[in-house]
This record gives C-alpha cells, structure tokens and sequence, in this order.
C-alpha cells in the first residue's frame, strides 16, 4: 500500500473504484471508432492452437457459462453481442470487429484495476485485488477469443457460398 488509510476508507474506495473502472471503461470503448479494433492484428488475430474455438469448449466448457455473464455494451448503446441476428457478411464482420473491441476493454480494465494496489493492504489485499483483476475479466475475454473464432469460420462459409 502506498498510502495510509483507515480500514472503512479501504472498502469505501474499493466499493467506488472498481465498479467504476469496470462501467467506465466499457463506457469509454464503445464510444471508440470500430475502425480501431481490427481481427487480424497481432493482438486479435486466430490462433492455430484456438482450432477454431474448439479448444475453450474443450478446456472451459464455455458453452455451458457464458450465457450467465452480462454483456455491458447495451448498457451504453454499444453493439449487442449475446445473439447473432444475421449472416450478412457486412454484420459478421462488425460482430468480430466487435469482439475484438469488447477484449481490449476487458485487457484495459484488468490493467486499469491494478490501480488499487495503491491504496490496499500489502500483500494480502493488494494481491487479492490483483487476482480480482485477472479472473474478473479473463471469462470475458475467452468469450470474445471464442466468439471471433466462430465468427470467422462463419463468415468464411458465407463468404464462399456468394
């Protein structure tokens, strides 16, 4: 911890920051231009060990989950990602740009929360909190990696079909 608190003021700015840093950050990306979040770079692009998504079905059983996390771009007007609505090509790759826009969010806001190393305990809280930054956005992030993978073999299909 770098600054002295009292114990109440600890959990008083947790109880602020975090919720804040998840909603504003989500906030912020979706006001970002879509033009920014391109799959094929570095960062965004299929791996060939993601074969195609299959392995976080394998390994985390994502399937049978992700439908319980909220998706928070609706909440500020952003791109709705929970349902596919069309198999127009032009809608596909919004949706996968849209993927890619919703991972570096998450990236943003794990980063953004180690902030609060500041001003909790060391070690325990202060690695409590860094853990809660992980885990708290790392589902929502396979969820997008898992998604785009499935977007591009769909999007490759109908592409090939016209």
């Amino acid at each position: 911890m770098w600054i002295e608190l009292p114990k109440v003021w600890i959990v008083v700015l947790n109880v602020l920051a975090v919720p804040s840093i998840h909603l504003g950050i989500s906030w912020w990306f979706t006001r970002m231009s879509r033009d920014l979040f391109r799959p094929g770079t570095f960062l965004f692009r299929e791996r060939a060990w993601e074969n195609g998504g299959a392995i976080y079905q394998t390994l985390f059983r994502i399937r049978q989950w992700k439908g319980l996390l909220p998706d928070a771009a609706p909440w500020f007007d952003g791109f709705a990602k929970r349902n596919l609505n069309e198999k127009d090509p032009a809608y596909l790759k919004a949706f996968r740009k849209e993927t890619c826009r919703g991972e570096a969010a998450h990236y943003a806001q794990a980063v953004a929360l180690l902030i609060t190393v500041i001003w909790n305990p060391w070690p325990v809280a202060a690695v409590v909190m860094m853990v809660y930054a992980v885990l708290s956005n790392l589902p929502c992030i396979l969820i997008q990696r898992f998604t785009r993978c499935r977007l591009n073999h769909l999007l490759a299909q109908v592409e090939k079909r016209s």
